[in-house]
């Protein structure tokens, strides 16, 4: 038994790696752009290398840099990073069902992406107990090291990168919409999912048109989140998760 257990945590985190690579079609493009405009706007290499391990969030350190290099006051720069990240709120109690007990899970939190927890929403409950921390790991720590290693490449060759192919200049600020959009679209077999999703993008669209760029994200994802537990439409047919409607 003593044999198996190591071995069904070994395969566990492989898994995590292996399910976790088709993010990184989104993560490199993304974390190359960042560490191209960082290094614009006057952070150094080591620098940018230090927000993309420590802040790890993509939109955040977008608007870290922007707001530092435009000479925002650090207090309003750290009070809109973390207001962006407040969605994390929401995240942990959504998979905090199937993770099993290990001193581990506070580390490994730092790792919980949207990406990794889309992932994770969908596959932690599908795994044995023995295999869930091990997946977390693997999948977590392969999005992060691209992320970094993205960032990287950014920062010392961005510039080089785009003058050279412009066309790829156009592609990667597209990339994380992409990636946002593969995650969703599995969703809209839920008609309770759907209707969230529908006005989650009906108000951001609005607010952006309307030229209220700074609250829609916030607004929207608050407006889904409140339809999504409001109303309740019957859902199609089909297998519900652990007999639960």
């Amino acid at each position: 038994m003593s044999d198996i257990e190591p071995s069904r945590q070994s395969s566990g985190w492989l898994t995590g790696v292996r399910e976790a690579m088709p993010l990184l079609g989104g993560y490199i493009p993304v974390a190359v752009s960042f560490g191209l405009i960082s290094t614009q706007a006057g952070f150094s290499t080591a620098e940018t290398l230090a927000i993309s391990a420590l802040i790890y969030a993509g939109a955040s350190q977008f608007l870290f840099v922007g707001m530092i290099a435009s000479g925002s006051p650090l207090w309003l720069t750290v009070a809109m990073t973390l207001l962006i990240n407040v969605r994390h709120v929401v995240y942990a109690p959504n998979i905090a069902p199937w993770l099993p007990q290990s001193r581990w899970w506070p580390w490994l939190m730092h790792g919980l992406t949207d990406q990794v927890f889309a992932l994770a929403h969908s596959r932690l409950p599908q795994l044995p107990a023995s295999r869930r921390v091990g997946w977390f790991f693997g999948a977590a720590m392969l999005a992060w090291l691209s992320w970094i290693a993205g960032s990287l490449l950014g920062a010392v060759a961005g510039e080089w990168l785009t003058s050279r192919w412009p066309l790829l200049g156009e592609v990667m600020p597209f990339a994380l919409p992409a990636l946002f959009l593969v995650l969703i679209v599995p969703r809209f077999t839920s008609r309770r999912w759907a209707a969230a999703l529908v006005v989650t993008i009906a108000i951001a669209l609005l607010c952006t048109l309307t030229g209220l760029t700074n609250i829609g994200i916030p607004l929207a994802a608050a407006c889904g989140a409140l339809c999504f537990y409001m109303i309740r439409l019957p859902e199609t047919a089909g297998p519900t998760r652990g007999g639960r409607p």
